[in-house]
Formats: structure tokens, C-alpha cells, sequence
């Protein structure tokens, strides 16, 4: 790489994130059709061709947003489990990162799970596919549990799914104006999952 490559790439890499950060604040607020590149360009203080440089479409965008935000998602939770081997701490230890998670990222966490209907049919498979592994990862956590007997639920799968859905709605009502903080509710939506899933105390 030429020193002139060396110091154009880094400047590439961030016009690419200011517009993506752009493009989830503005498809928060609008919608993905109620936004145009123009709107984006705006936002990041660019140019509308400026969008067309760094990504081929609007969808483009959306998909980005829509990759990286299912991507941390996904780390986010291993991590919390990889914590510790005990169920219910593992179960504590996603609870409470997921959802707080979902507040603090409360914008690009609206965009990402309520404008999947916009994504291209191949995009809208990948993210799919990075959904049903965190479904997975939580899935395994609670039938652990109930395998150990730490957890007393008749429904598992159907357990994990609440569990996911009530994190995920953070982000529709979340505002940091909020009374609470992303790590109240983290630990408030803990114990919630504790109760949900009939966990032995």
C-alpha cells in the first residue's frame, strides 16, 4: 500500500461510518422509505453523491447498519455467556447486557430490528440467519437451565423467545431522557427473565 493509500483509507473508513451513522439516525426518525440520500448526506454533512461513493445503494446502508448492529449483538451475548458456566448466571449475565445494550444503542437497535422489510431478499437472509444464532445462544442458555433444574418453565423455546422480545422493544421506547439508566433496566430486566423462567432462588 502506497503511503497516499495508507492515509486515503482510514478518511474512507470514517466518511463510511458518519454516513451510516447518519442513515440509522434519519431511518429512525423517518423511516427507510420516508428517507433519501439527500436526508443522509445531510446529516453527515456530506454531499448527496458523497452516499453513492462510499455505498451502492440507500438499501446498502440499511443492510451495513443492519450487519453491524446484529454482529455486536451476537459477540455481545457469547461473551455474557462464555461469563460463567452456571445457567443462571449466564441467563443474569445476557439478560442484563441485552437489554441494556438496546437502550444504550436504542437508535440503531429500532432501525435494525424494525426496517428488516426494506433490506433486498439476500441481505434480509444474512441478517436472518445471525438472528436465528442469537435466538440459539439464548435458546440453549434457558433448556440448560432447565435440564439442571435451575429453571422451571414448560416452554423453553417459547420462554427465550419473550426473553429476546421484551430486550429487543427497549429500543421502540427507550429515550435518554429516561428516569432510568441502560444498566437499571439491565438489571431490572434480569430479574424479570429470573421470574420468567420460574428460576430456582
Amino acid at each position: 500500500m502506497t503511503g497516499t493509500a495508507a492515509r486515503t483509507r482510514p478518511h474512507a473508513d470514517e466518511t463510511r461510518n458518519r454516513l451510516m451513522d447518519a442513515a440509522a439516525a434519519a431511518f429512525a426518525e423517518r423511516g427507510f422509505h420516508g428517507t433519501s440520500t439527500r436526508d443522509i448526506a445531510a446529516a453527515a454533512g456530506l454531499s448527496p453523491a458523497a452516499v453513492y461513493v462510499h455505498h451502492r445503494s440507500k438499501e446498502e446502508l440499511l443492510h451495513q447498519i443492519s450487519l453491524r448492529g446484529h454482529v455486536a449483538t451476537l459477540e455481545l451475548m457469547r461473551h455474557a455467556i462464555a461469563s460463567t458456566d452456571d445457567p443462571t448466571g449466564q441467563l443474569i449475565a445476557v439478560v442484563r447486557s441485552f437489554a441494556a445494550y438496546h437502550a444504550r444503542a436504542n437508535t440503531s437497535a429500532r432501525v435494525i430490528n424494525y426496517e428488516l422489510a426494506a433490506l433486498s431478499e439476500d441481505h434480509l437472509a444474512e441478517v436472518l440467519e445471525i438472528r436465528r444464532t442469537i435466538t440459539a445462544e439464548l435458546r440453549g442458555v434457558v433448556e440448560r437451565g432447565v435440564a439442571s433444574g435451575a429453571f422451571d418453565t414448560a416452554n423453553p423455546r417459547l420462554a427465550a423467545t419473550a426473553l429476546l422480545s421484551l430486550g429487543i422493544d427497549v429500543a421502540r421506547w427507550y429515550r435518554e431522557e429516561r428516569e432510568w439508566s441502560p444498566d437499571d433496566i439491565g438489571t431490572q430486566y434480569a430479574d424479570l427473565a429470573l421470574r420468567m423462567v420460574g428460576a430456582q432462588r
